[in-house]
């Protein structure tokens, strides 16, 4: 085996609990995510602009810091290092996404990416924003 690559926004003691999964959604490019997120979306009647919020919310990501993550390519664990000011109220998100609750998930990173994925989940199944954003 050899040594493991470094991932970009991982903190040095995650780096060698991550699975090989992990690091590879780690890797991902958050532009190949972020479609998904507008077609699950607006596949159950909701808008990119209602994705675009909660992701907002979420990183403090504004329009143009949004727009210049999905340009530039960035990986997931690199959007979410870098998110200009992460939601104080996500420990609010509750539930399951991919069979796991997010509350329980330990790394950080996975936990935000979770969060992301409950919060367009719930998007998706006709929640209205109010509800979504905690507030």
């Amino acid at each position: 085996m050899g040594e493991s690559k470094p991932q970009p926004g991982v903190q040095e003691d995650q780096r060698e609990e991550l699975t090989m999964d992990e690091s590879r959604l780690y890797a991902m490019p958050f532009s190949r995510v972020y479609p998904l997120y507008v077609q699950k979306a607006t596949g159950k009647g909701r808008t990119q602009a209602e994705v675009d919020e909660i992701i907002t919310w979420l990183t403090g990501y504004g329009p143009k810091g949004l727009k210049k993550a999905i340009d530039s390519g960035v990986d997931l664990a690199t959007f979410y290092a870098q998110a200009p000011r992460f939601q104080p109220n996500a420990s609010l998100i509750k539930g399951v996404v991919c069979g796991i609750r997010v509350e329980d998930i330990k790394d950080e990173t996975m936990r935000r990416i979770r969060y992301l994925d409950k919060l367009i989940d719930e998007l998706a199944k006709g929640k209205v924003m109010e509800k979504i954003l905690r507030t």
